[in-house]
């Protein structure tokens, strides 16, 4: 299984401010920068974080965004789940729809794939993500101008 490019922003965005110093919020722009992808890429992923209430978001001067208690106990199983959706890995249906469909045993056994790699992430909280030796990393990906 493949995680699609907007949950492995938007995981990387959640470590990025569960790893920052509590006082000092950071910006959508500043995470962008720090995990190296574009800004509208990574405000989109900002905003179904915050949709989710994993993060807040406060804008104007002493603005920027925060991880919330559901985001630091969040567990990895149920955000991926939220953020990847719930479809299934194999499209059975739609435009061309599969002739096996109906009689397949591939689909089921795919699904319970799916389901067992969210299962094994569902013990893995956002913190866990962010102890040592990662948490340190992800403070220095951002360097902020001082003064």
């Amino acid at each position: 299984m493949r995680l699609t490019k907007f949950t492995d922003l938007s995981l990387r965005a959640v470590m990025r401010l569960a790893s920052s110093e509590e006082d000092v919020p950071l910006t959508t722009r500043e995470i962008a920068v720090a995990v190296d992808v574009p800004y509208a890429h990574m405000a989109k992923a900002i905003s179904r974080l915050a949709q989710l209430g994993v993060i807040t978001a406060r804008r104007g001067r002493g603005g920027g965004l925060d991880l919330t208690a559901l985001g630091r106990r969040a567990s990895v199983g149920w955000l991926v789940r939220e953020l990847e959706g719930r479809e299934e890995v194999v499209a059975c249906e739609g435009d061309a729809p599969c002739p096996l469909r109906g009689d397949c045993r591939l689909r089921g056994a795919l699904r319970r794939a799916q389901e067992a790699f969210y299962a094994s992430l569902d013990p893995i909280t956002i913190e866990d993500l962010t102890s040592s030796p990662s948490g340190p990393v992800l403070v220095g990906l951002t360097v902020r101008p001082s003064g």
